[in-house]
């Protein structure tokens, strides 16, 4: 009987299946992300252009920042300018840069990086232009307030760079860009030395805007970020992009649809302050502000050593007076760099690119925190090692390692604030970090060309002192960023 009942069970269930099989499930669609994408497609000839184009920003701007150092000593002797006008020059210049540093990056994040970085360089050109035409001294600093307005801009080219690359291959070709940015110092002084005793300080100006002129030609062969499109839900734009550079890399982009949240606030300031972000932020302003107080810092103190010679506490200067209608005289350091200068620059600057090797190996390899916190270190070490009282070819191998050291530094938190940040606000982290650091930049003059004059030992102490700070916070960043995809919110 047990064997009868349970039959007609069995037949039930099977017809009750058979019923519900036929029915088609539905298969869900593949998707992939920008993420996804940029890493299928690898690295290939559009990263090569990309490098080549967005890098050869290093070059305008190293220029124009550069600019100031070499033309230093003929403007102060043709306005006959004191100490401190001649660092509020390079004073000015930062703080445009430090205003529109945060403005770009606000902008960026809101309406696109590529429109950001074109604006920039239009602007930067026009008014570097018009420099070279100042009649006074307070047009030309009220001018290259302006080009500073301009230069803070040309961070979008690294976010967009960043942005682009994949995971594996940020930390090695973002400090080769470095190569773009000792070209254009090399460059510059190069110029300077053959143009300002020849055809005068104005036409160096002039010959140095020409790199930035032919770069926004040259922009039109990079599109908008992939990542920033789809933050803002123009997918197909993005689509559109990853398409493209899977064909000119030969390669094949991931099987189904893109699919990628739409953030509607990008771009906030409070974002850089939220809990996930604030030990950060606040970590890395520091190290910002430090890394450029010591950069610029190392430029202007060479410059201004072999300008007065400082070395060994000596003080050589050249005073000329002149006589007004009353027959006061106003006195006037007048020193012009001799051919043996400009190459004592040429080689401390050549110095920038020597430890790149050394430093993309400890990038990969040692983590960006503990990389930036060793040659952090050590530049605090060499910026004392300074005042040893040494030979020619001692102050330039002092000189020579301290900028290799500075320029490792620039690398690292450049590379680290670029990945650390989701795409809704790396452009305004990156723009802020630069706001702060030209904070830094704009005390570097006061000491380097103020009271480096006065008391040679306390300027370097305070430039090393600042450095060990900022080693220390290098060291205790909370987040290493190391192998870790790109963020796309919070």
């Amino acid at each position: 009987m047990a064997t009868k009942q349970t039959e007609p069970v069995t037949v039930i269930s099977l017809q009750k299946l058979s019923l519900e099989t036929p029915e088609p499930q539905p298969k869900e669609s593949k998707t992939f992300t920008v993420e996804d994408a940029v890493e299928t497609i690898g690295f290939g000839r559009f990263h090569i252009a990309l490098f080549l184009i967005m890098g050869s920003t290093g070059v305008a701007e190293a220029m124009e920042i550069m600019l100031i150092a070499v033309v230093s000593p003929v403007i102060r002797c043709e306005w006959q300018l004191e100490n401190w006008q001649v660092a509020l020059v390079t004073t000015m210049v930062f703080f445009g840069y430090m205003v529109f540093s945060i403005l770009f990056g606000l902008l960026a994040d809101r309406y696109g990086r590529w429109k950001i970085l074109l604006i920039s360089f239009l602007w930067g050109a026009y008014f570097s232009l018009l420099t070279s035409f100042s009649p006074s001294y307070i047009w030309f600093v009220f001018l290259r307030t302006m080009v500073g307005c301009g230069v803070s801009g040309h961070a979008q080219g690294l976010i967009i760079k960043t942005e682009f690359l994949p995971t594996k291959y940020r930390g090695y070709m973002l400090p080769l860009s470095q190569v773009f940015w000792l070209a254009g110092s090399l460059l510059i002084i190069g110029l300077a030395s053959v143009v300002i005793p020849t055809i005068g300080w104005r036409w160096l100006i002039r010959i140095a805007s020409i790199p930035g002129i032919i770069l926004i030609l040259a922009f039109k062969f990079i599109p908008e970020s992939a990542r920033f499109n789809v933050s803002t839900g123009n997918t197909q734009a993005a689509l559109a992009t990853l398409e493209h550079i899977a064909k000119m890399n030969r390669s094949v982009m991931p099987e189904g649809r893109l699919v990628e949240p739409i953030l509607e606030k990008r771009g906030r300031f409070a974002d850089l302050l939220d809990a996930k972000y604030l030990r950060t932020t606040l970590q890395i302003w520091v190290i910002w502000l430090g890394i450029s107080f010591a950069y610029y810092g190392v430029i202007l103190a060479s410059a201004e050593m072999l300008e007065r010679d400082l070395v060994c506490g000596s003080r050589s200067e050249v005073v000329v007076t002149v006589g007004d209608t009353e027959g006061s005289q106003s006195p006037c350091h007048c020193h012009m760099f001799a051919p043996s200068d400009y190459q004592t620059m040429i080689i401390s600057t050549i110095g920038e690119i020597a430890l790149n090797p050394f430093n993309i190996l400890g990038i990969n390899f040692l983590g960006r925190r503990l990389s930036l916190s060793i040659t952090m270190g050590c530049t605090a070490l060499f910026f004392l090692l300074l005042n040893i009282c040494t030979s020619s070819a001692g102050l330039i191998g002092f000189l020579f390692m301290l900028r290799a050291l500075v320029a490792a530094n620039f690398n690292t938190i450049y590379i680290y604030t670029a990945e650390v940040y989701p795409t809704t606000m790396r452009a305004l982290g990156m723009g802020t970090s630069g706001s702060l650091c030209r904070i830094g930049a704009m005390v570097a003059p006061f000491i380097s060309q103020v009271l480096m004059s006065a008391s040679f030992l306390g300027a370097l102490c305070l430039f090393s002192s600042v450095c060990i700070v900022c080693a220390i916070s290098a060291f205790t960043l909370p987040i290493e960023t190391k192998g870790r995809a790109l963020q796309q919110i919070k």
